[in-house]
This record gives C-alpha cells, structure tokens and sequence, in this order.
C-alpha cells in the first residue's frame, strides 16, 4: 500500500462528509426540516447587526443628516422593512418551501434564471465581501496593516489584502456548514455584539460634553454627532433619504424575496415578523451607535479604530465577528444562486466557489467606502424579479391566469418577465427621484408592466399558449 492511500482516503471520507450538507436545493424544504421562532430571531439579529452597521451609522454622520431626521427615518423605515418580511416575502416562503432561484425557474424559464441567478449571485458576494473588508479593518489593525481610506478604491498595501483574504476564509468555512450553522453562531453572537455596540457608544457619550440629562444628550446629539452638516465634499441626507434606505436597504431580501431561502424554513409566515430584530436591535440601535463612534475619531471612517476606540479589544472583536455573522448569510444565498447555474455541482462546493470570489472582491474598498449607493443599487437592480414573482403567486390565481407559464409550457424564456425586468429599471434610473426613493415606483412600474405584458402573451386561462417564435422551447424538452 502506498504511504499517501490513507491521505486520498481521508479526503474521500471529507467530500462525502460534505456532499451530505443537504440544504434542499432543488426541492421544498420538508416538514421534519422546519425550525422554530428563535432561530429566526437570533438569525435576523445577527444578520442586520452587522460589520457593515459600523459603516452605514457613520456614512448618516458624514452626510449630515440631523438627529432628528435620523430618529424619525429609521423609525418609520424599519416598521416599513419588518412588515415587508412579515406580510410580502414569509408568506411566499412558507407556501413554497422553495428557495427563490427555484421557484423563479419555474416562472421565468431556464434562461432568465439563469441570468437572474448570476447577476444576485455577484451582487452577494459584492456584499458579503464589503462586510469582509469591514472586518478585515479590525484584524489589520491588530497587525499594523495600512488601513484603506474614504477616497481609496483599490488594494493599498499587500498586507491589507493577506488580511482580508484570511477572514474570507473563515467565513467561507461557516457558509458551507449551512443554515442552520448560520443561525447557531449568529444565536451565540448577536446578544453580545448589540451589547458591545451600545456599551461602546455609551463609553463615547462624554467625548462630546455633559449628558447628565436627556436634554444634555439631545443637546450633544444634534450639535456633535448629527450636525445636518456634511462632511466636506459629500452630499447631504433628509428624513426622506433615511426612511427610504432603512426600508430598502434590504429591498431585494424582503420584497426582492432573496430571503425566501432562509425563511423557507419558518415553521409559521409569521416568523418574518421576527426581522424585528434585526431592523431595531440591528439597523436602528447599531447605526445611531456607529455614528456617535465616528464622530468621537473625527468622522474617520475607520471601522476597526471606531470600534477599538469606543470599547478597546472587545469592540475590535465585535468588528470581526459582526463581519462573520452577516457576510455568512449572504455567502449562503450567493452559493444556493450559484447552485442553479451549476446544477451538478454540490452546494458546498459552489458555496466554496462563491466564497473564493467574495473574498477577492472584499480586497477592493470601494464597495465598502461607498457601501449606501451601492446597497441601494444592487437592491434595484434585483426587485423587479419580487414583483414579478409576486404577481404570479398571488394575483394569477385571482384573475384565473395560468402560473408557471414557463415550466407548464417548457419555455426557454419568459418574454413578460425579462420586459417587465428591463423596462422597470430603465424608468427607475430615469427617474428625477435619488436613488434610494427609485425601488417603490420601479417595484409598482414591475408589477403593473409584468400583468400587462403576460395577458397579451396569452396568461389568461382560456388563451393560447404564446407563439413558439417568441418562447423557443427546449431542445430537450425539459427545464
């Protein structure tokens, strides 16, 4: 026997190990695999509180947004996003058990999934990589690693780029473990980073004066940390832009319906509700905390000296693990995207491809220097699917239309659906309106085009199907 059987057999007993990670991707999720309400909730708080908390809190203070508007945005945002989880995506979740990219195939044909799903799949890695980058400020700076700044684009240090590297890694280990090892790390970790990040903010208070009173602290709030003055060379942010993005900041998760692969697992519709808390421990309580931390360093947007500053070695861990637990979900769902691009391929080892990709692009600072534009484009770029998706669950069946027209018919391609996708977004970036408000009128332009567009390629029940010309079907006569 050769010395190296034993390794090759150790790597076999691996590989099977990993192939038996079944996350049912092709499938509905079955009864036996359904979880209960605290994962959801522990999932939903690690999630969205999150590395990239400490960036988009201090990107409000370095816009100039005023206490005011800050308070009230997010609170009406949030309510807004929990109810989108709780009344749009859960409900589609749970009657399907299916997992968005699935599902879709089944409306949109194998062609326009297939679009869809690489363009979500690169829009996730982009994310989970600006989350890894945020991380990687904390663990370079324990390493005396040239920290990228505001203006940076590209890579400035090797250093910089061995750091963010090794912290993909770690997180592209966790992603390929699965949901439920998603939801397990974020139960253990969220309560201790909502901890660390008020502790920190709390610790800062007195950077700024005397808050013995709450008018002491409104006092520091509106004339310190949110001026209403931005930071020179950036634009300025109103109440509007603020509940805008604290609602659509997640616009391709709730009414997008990219969070049908984790909610699928819900045993009630009614746990998306528990998004809550993430949208108010998360978004609402970690953002107003980052901005007093970046206003206490100068308004520099440093994650890990933020971080460092407020709540020493502890606040630097919360940097790195606020990283893990949110850039995992995103890696999970760019994996299962993936997936369906490559149906031969086993999850892990796609999940294992997508994470070698987000890990490069998480060297590039740009995406997490300009994260507000960028989470706010790729939710655009991707919401129209939602209301295509949408109408075909619940206002088809009302109107006696036929559904999964794509996958009864064995359509290449759904017309209506790749029309409404293009026409939406082109009278969306068309739009006098700022980016974050362009999601509410491109969903309702979506919705309206995508009924328009299937009754006259013949959705309606007593309509021929649509002309072979226009939908070629398969050569194989499958999907």
């Amino acid at each position: 026997m050769s010395q190296f059987e034993p390794a090759v057999g150790q790597t076999r007993s691996l590989a099977e190990r990993l192939d038996s990670l079944y996350e049912f991707d092709r499938e509905p999720v079955r009864q036996e695999a359904l979880l209960g309400w605290r994962k959801f909730a522990a999932m939903f708080a690690g999630e969205h509180i999150a590395a990239t908390e400490f960036v988009i809190g201090a990107l409000f203070v370095i816009h100039g947004v005023s206490a005011r508007d800050l308070v009230l945005g997010l609170l009406i945002g949030d309510i807004l996003a929990v109810l989108s989880y709780g009344l749009v995506c859960a409900p589609i979740a749970t009657r399907t058990r299916l997992t968005l990219y699935w599902y879709f195939r089944k409306i949109g044909g194998p062609a326009l999934s297939v679009l869809y799903n690489t363009a979500n799949a690169i829009l996730f890695c982009i994310v989970a990589g600006a989350m890894i980058s945020v991380s990687a400020t904390s663990v370079g700076m324990a390493f005396s690693v040239k920290i990228p700044t505001l203006n940076d684009l590209y890579p400035n240090s090797v250093g910089w780029v061995v750091v963010t590297l090794c912290v993909g890694m770690v997180v592209t280990i966790v992603a390929i473990l699965g949901f439920e090892k998603i939801s397990e790390f974020s139960q253990v970790c969220s309560p201790w980073l909502a901890a660390v990040f008020f502790a920190g903010a709390l610790a800062l208070l007195p950077t700024f004066g005397k808050v013995d009173t709450l008018k002491d602290l409104w006092e520091s709030a509106t004339t310190r940390i949110w001026t209403g003055v931005p930071t020179l060379g950036q634009s300025k942010y109103t109440l509007r832009h603020i509940v805008f993005f604290a609602w659509f900041c997640n616009l391709s998760l709730h009414v997008g319906l990219s969070d049908m692969a984790l909610l699928r697992y819900a045993k009630k519709w009614t746990y998306g509700f528990w998004s809550a808390t993430g949208m108010f421990v998360g978004h609402f309580l970690a953002w107003i905390c980052s901005g007093v931390m970046v206003a206490a360093v100068g308004r520099e947007m440093n994650p890990g000296r933020m971080a460092f500053t407020a709540a020493g070695f502890a606040g630097a861990m919360a940097v790195v693990i606020a990283g893990w637990t949110s850039s995992n979900p995103n890696l999970y769902r760019a994996g299962l995207a993936f997936q369906t691009i490559t149906p031969n391929w086993k999850r892990w080892k796609v999940t294992l491809a997508a994470g070698l990709i987000t890990s490069f692009l998480a060297c590039f600072p740009l995406f997490f220097m300009h994260l507000l534009d960028f989470v706010a484009l790729y939710g655009l770029i991707l919401m129209p699917v939602g209301a295509i998706v949408f109408a075909e669950h619940w206002i088809f069946p009302q109107l006696n239309w036929t559904s999964s027209w794509a996958e009864k018919h064995k359509l290449f391609l759904n017309w209506p659906a790749l029309l409404s996708w293009t026409v939406s977004l082109a009278v969306a970036f068309l739009l006098p309106v700022h980016l974050f408000i362009k999601g509410l009128p491109g969903y309702l332009i979506a919705l309206i085009a995508y009924l328009g567009f299937s009754y006259l390629w013949g959705a309606a029940a007593d309509a021929p199907p649509p002309k072979a010309s226009l939908n070629a079907p398969l050569a194989n006569g499958g999907d």
